[in-house]
Order: C-alpha cells, then sequence, then structure tokens
C-alpha cells in the first residue's frame, strides 16, 4: 500500500499482531474531563475539552504559548567542524520543509497546531510524508482524538490511524510504525508514551470561574440578589402563593431590577444565598484565573495585562522564557532533528534551532545599541557584525574585531616595573610594558621594520612613537 506517496509495506513486513493500545488509560480523561470534582460524573457535570476552552484564562494561555512558539523563526544549522559553531545553512533536503511543512499550512500555523494539540490533548502526532530518497517533504499535525500509540509484544512502537483528507491518510486503523510519526508529549506521568494535557488539573477550576461567571448572568438577569423567599405570618393557598411568585418575577425580575417593593399583609422577603460582594465573587474569579496560569507556567501578569511596575521587561521576558516557553522550544528541536534525519548526514552535523534571542528577546532601541556597543568596544564584535543585527550594509575595513592597544596580557602585566605612588613608573624605569611578550626577546630592527608589510609597518611606526611621547612624559 502506498501512503502519501510512498509505499509502507516496507515499515511492517508482516501485520503486526499482539498490538495493545498504550493510552487506554488516557481514555478516561479525554475528550472528557469526566471527574473535574468527585460525583461530577454521576451528576452528568462532566468538563469537556471544548468547555474548558471557553474559560479566558485557559484560552489566554493556550493561544499565548502557541503563538509565542509559531512565531519564532526555524533555521538550519550546521556544526563547523573547525570551530565547533553552529551557522545557519541551507540544503535542499531539508531546508524546504522547514520553510513550508506542508501544503495548507504555513511554519506559524503548522506550529501553532502542534503546540495547541499539545496543551489541549497532552500529545501532538506529526505524520511524516517522504519522497522516493526517502527524504521527508512534508509533515501533518494528526487529530489526537483518532491516533493511538501502539505497543507490540517485543517493545516496538506503532501509531494506529484513521482515515484523514487533509494528511492524505485513506484508510481507517491503519497501522505505521514510530519512525513516520513525531510523537511530542508532555507531562508522561502515567505512562512514558502518554501524555497529560494542563487541563486535567485545571479543569476545576475552569468549572469554578465558568460557573461563577453564569451565576453572576442569571443573577444579573433574574433579579437584584441570587434567590430569596417571600414569607407571610399565616398559611397561604396555593394558587394565591402562584399568583404572587408571578407577579414578583413580573415586576422585580429581568429589567426591572432595583424597583422598590412594597409588601402588606405582614410579608417579608428574606434572602437565601449571599450576594456578590458577600462572596467576594472578583477576588474568587482573579484566584481561578491564577490557579490556571500557574499549571500553564504562565505569568499571571500576560493574562491580566498589568504588568509589574518595576521596569526591567528583559528580566520578564526571560523568566517566562526559562519556566513556560524554553521545554517547548527544546523539545520540538530534538524531535525535529530525529524526525528529519538530520543526526544521520554522513559528513554532516545538522540540526534545528528557534531563533529565539531575535524573535522573542528584543530589546528596546537603546539598550540595543548600548549591549551591541558595549560587545564591539570590547572586542566581541565587529563592527559589520553590529550593523548587520539593525539590517545594515557592512563597510569596508570592519570584518575584524578591534581591542584598544592599552590591554596587555595579565602574564606581562605582572612583569612590569615597580611604580611609585599614582602608578608612574620609577625614575629608573623609562620604557612601558612591551605590547606582547615577543616584543621583549626580539625587537623589531629598521631594517626589519621595512621588510614588513604595509599595515604592519605602520603598527610598527605607531608603537615607536608612542614609545618615544611616553619617555619624554615619564623624563618631564
Amino acid at each position: 500500500m502506498r501512503l502519501l506517496g510512498f509505499d509502507i509495506s516496507w515499515g511492517v513486513k508482516a501485520q503486526p499482531t499482539g498490538l495493545v493500545p498504550a493510552n487506554s488509560w488516557n481514555s478516561w480523561f479525554w475528550p472528557t474531563v469526566r471527574e473535574p470534582f468527585t460525583g461530577a460524573w454521576q451528576q452528568n457535570q462532566e468538563l469537556s475539552q471544548e468547555t474548558a476552552i471557553r474559560h479566558h484564562a485557559v484560552y489566554s494561555c493556550v493561544s499565548l504559548i502557541g503563538q509565542d512558539v509559531a512565531k519564532i523563526a526555524l533555521k538550519l544549522v550546521e556544526q563547523n567542524p573547525t570551530t565547533r559553531i553552529w551557522e545557519e545553512v541551507t540544503s535542499s533536503a531539508f531546508s524546504p520543509v522547514i520553510r513550508k511543512p506542508n501544503r495548507y499550512q504555513t511554519r506559524i500555523q503548522f506550529f501553532e497546531q502542534w503546540v495547541y494539540s499539545l496543551l489541549t490533548w497532552g500529545n501532538t502526532y506529526v505524520l511524516l510524508e517522504r519522497d522516493n530518497r526517502q527524504v521527508v517533504v512534508s509533515m501533518y499535525v494528526l487529530d489526537p482524538s483518532r491516533t493511538k500509540a501502539l505497543l507490540a509484544p517485543d517493545g516496538a512502537v506503532y501509531y494506529q490511524l484513521y482515515a484523514d483528507s487533509l494528511s492524505g491518510v485513506t484508510e481507517d486503523s491503519l497501522v505505521v510504525p514510530a519512525s513516520e510519526i513525531i510523537h511530542d508529549r508532555i507531562s508522561a506521568i502515567f505512562h512514558p508514551l502518554c501524555g497529560m494535557s494542563p487541563l486535567t488539573a485545571v479543569g476545576l477550576s475552569a468549572m469554578q470561574g465558568l460557573e461563577g461567571q453564569k451565576t453572576a448572568i442569571e443573577g444579573f438577569r433574574n433579579q437584584a440578589v441570587p434567590s430569596g423567599i417571600l414569607t407571610a405570618p399565616g398559611e397561604i393557598p396555593q394558587d394565591t402563593a402562584e399568583r404572587i411568585k408571578a407577579k414578583w418575577q413580573a415586576n422585580y425580575g429581568g429589567s426591572n431590577i432595583g424597583r422598590v417593593a412594597v409588601l402588606g399583609n405582614g410579608m417579608k422577603f428574606e434572602a437565601m444565598a449571599v450576594n456578590s460582594v458577600d462572596s467576594q465573587f472578583i477576588e474568587q474569579m482573579k484566584w481561578s484565573s491564577e490557579t490556571i496560569c500557574g499549571a500553564y507556567h504562565v505569568p499571571a501578569y500576560k493574562i491580566t495585562q498589568t504588568a509589574p511596575t518595576y521596569n526591567n521587561v528583559e528580566s520578564l521576558e526571560q523568566s517566562y522564557y526559562t519556566n513556560c516557553l524554553q521545554s517547548r522550544f527544546e523539545n520540538i528541536e530534538a524531535l525535529l532533528d530525529e524526525g528529519l534525519g538530520l543526526v544521520n548526514v554522513p559528513g554532516h552535523t545538522y540540526g534545528v534551532e528557534f531563533d529565539v534571542d531575535e524573535g522573542m528577546m528584543r530589546m528596546d532601541k537603546k539598550s540595543k545599541i548600548e549591549f551591541i556597543g558595549l560587545g564591539v568596544q570590547r572586542g566581541i564584535f565587529s563592527p559589520n557584525e553590529a550593523r548587520a543585527k539593525f539590517d545594515m550594509p557592512p563597510i569596508q575595513g570592519g570584518d575584524k574585531p578591534f581591542l584598544q592597544q592599552q590591554n596587555f596580557p595579565i602574564d606581562v602585566l605582572a612583569e612590569r616595573p615597580a611604580t611609585a605612588a599614582g602608578g608612574v613608573p620609577s625614575s629608573g624605569s623609562t620604557t612601558p610594558p612591551p605590547a606582547n611578550p615577543a616584543a621583549s626577546t626580539t625587537p623589531a630592527t629598521p631594517a626589519a621594520a621595512r621588510e614588513l608589510a604595509d599595515d604592519e609597518r605602520d603598527a610598527f611606526a605607531v608603537l615607536e612613537l608612542t614609545k618615544a611621547l611616553y619617555s619624554e612624559i615619564v623624563a618631564a
């Protein structure tokens, strides 16, 4: 049989037997969280995935993480065998699928769906499409509810797929080997092949928040207080009670909230539930949102849009990256390295890498100039490297890092002559420490200087002039 343009029969020479679902336990949780609290299942109060995502904090956390991961550019890099530094490269085998994962999604849409599946289902399944060279040319994020991990008696892992026209799967119960699936998972607590979504932990908080909002809406819709009873000193016939109830709801409920009620014959109204102030409704909603943010490791200010008062955006973003996003970036990079076959290319050491520094850790213009300027001053960046970070073209002579001449190696400074107070050399010393150790043992003669290249001769002349000026200053 052929799948997505390639023959998959090589992966399974004979139909594997004895396959058992690895995630049979997981069906208890998804697609429904059946027990957000004890007895919820029996009371028909299951919390479905679709219901939980309606809570504003759940939606904000899931969408924020997904968009922040997807917006970062993904680069194909290769380790330089000489410098051991990872450098961005292009490859006809790997670069196209990194730029365009499949026919109907951009790179951003693809990774958004990857992260959404992970955060709501705990698992992401990506089907790989190969060409005749066995090179991956397309990647498809599968529906987690229609994908199942299977285990063979010998420990081999397979995946059972169901028909999906987008990914090109044309038959149900298709079994493919693990080599054709990238399986990302989060919090695999109970089984190494079964991830657990954070929704499992925040189900009760999401239900509390949704029920609290529903109660508030009903309270405002019906009457000024949640509920209450009208009492009379004597017995009231049933028909009279129904008539008084209907009149009360018509006159003081819905849009008539706040009207003055006039009661006679000793009747009294007694509230049966506390109002929104007594129940600290706002505080409860805030607690539910913070609990959900904690489960997703998202700082609460990211959801409430109320940032801390101190002005250190870079530190806040670094904390958010370290505690929430870094594990997602690292895991996707490792999975793509293996799934795309980047670790098995003879003569090359390839990898993929998210450009976090440029895509996320962006500083304001002033801070960026100060940071890069300090790097140029200390010889870390060359002028052209610094200009490239501001999208400026290179200039002539700016390809090499610069460093001021007065910097000497520590061992040379340790051998300098004793100095008088104030750091000026004693009268017995008339020369500064040499610019390099070799200068003290084999000084260049004028004849040798004439044989140097032009740039070296100029540097030699500057050094000799500096020595002469320094000697005059000391003598004076």
